[in-house]
């Protein structure tokens, strides 16, 4: 399929399907959430068109990574929750895989101990039949979902990290990624701060 006739179809599903399944999916994830504190907000969004050509032309090796991308990429359906706390996290989480069948969890960090940087929960999960309209042909829409659960400041740090230093117009220099690998240290540095803070005064209290 040519880059016209693929951004066509995607256009076609975007309108049609993908938005309102991403309506109905935030819908759903509120009232499983709804009797959890800190949950700061919650957003659902179907992945733009001109970012889903952008993605389905991405290389590996020289190839194309996706030889089908309406059916390999898995974020078209995209969701995230970002919660107060680092304990939050794992609560929504254990909350939502009540109500959702999970395919895949990265738990993200830096790979070596003494870096920092990017930090969140990622899942994938399967759409439920509900979302689907009514006699639908499943197999051309997508059958997942990608959530990440996140602090507010791994969010807000990944935010900024990605407007300012994930693929810049110039090169970063060296003291410029010092400079943000500092602020991921310091976003990690608050998260962990603010937990400790939380369980320290919920112990006081009991």
């Amino acid at each position: 399929m040519n880059d016209e006739n693929l951004i066509a179809e995607y256009r076609s599903r975007y309108k049609a399907q993908l938005v309102p399944i991403a309506e109905r999916l935030s819908r759903e994830l509120l009232q499983s959430l709804a009797d959890l504190p800190r949950v700061d907000r919650v957003s659902v969004r179907a992945k733009d068109p001109d970012r889903f050509l952008k993605k389905a032309k991405k290389l590996k090796d020289g190839s194309l990574k996706y030889e089908a991308p309406l059916d390999q990429i898995q974020d078209q359906i995209g969701a995230r929750i970002i919660v107060f706390y680092l304990d939050d996290v794992e609560v929504v989480s254990k909350t939502l895989l009540r109500y959702f069948r999970s395919i895949e969890t990265k738990a993200l960090v830096p790979e070596e101990t003494n870096r920092f940087g990017y930090v969140g929960q990622h899942y994938v999960m399967a759409l439920t039949e509900d979302l689907f309209d009514q006699g639908v042909d499943r197999s051309k829409l997508p059958q997942f979902f990608e959530l990440q659960i996140k602090t507010l400041f791994q969010h807000a740090w990944s935010e900024a990290e990605h407007d300012l230093a994930y693929k810049p117009e110039l090169p970063l220099s060296a003291d410029q990624e010092r400079q943000v690998a500092f602020t991921a240290a310091q976003a990690w540095g608050a998260d962990h701060i603010f937990q400790a803070l939380r369980t320290n005064l919920a112990q006081s209290v009991n």
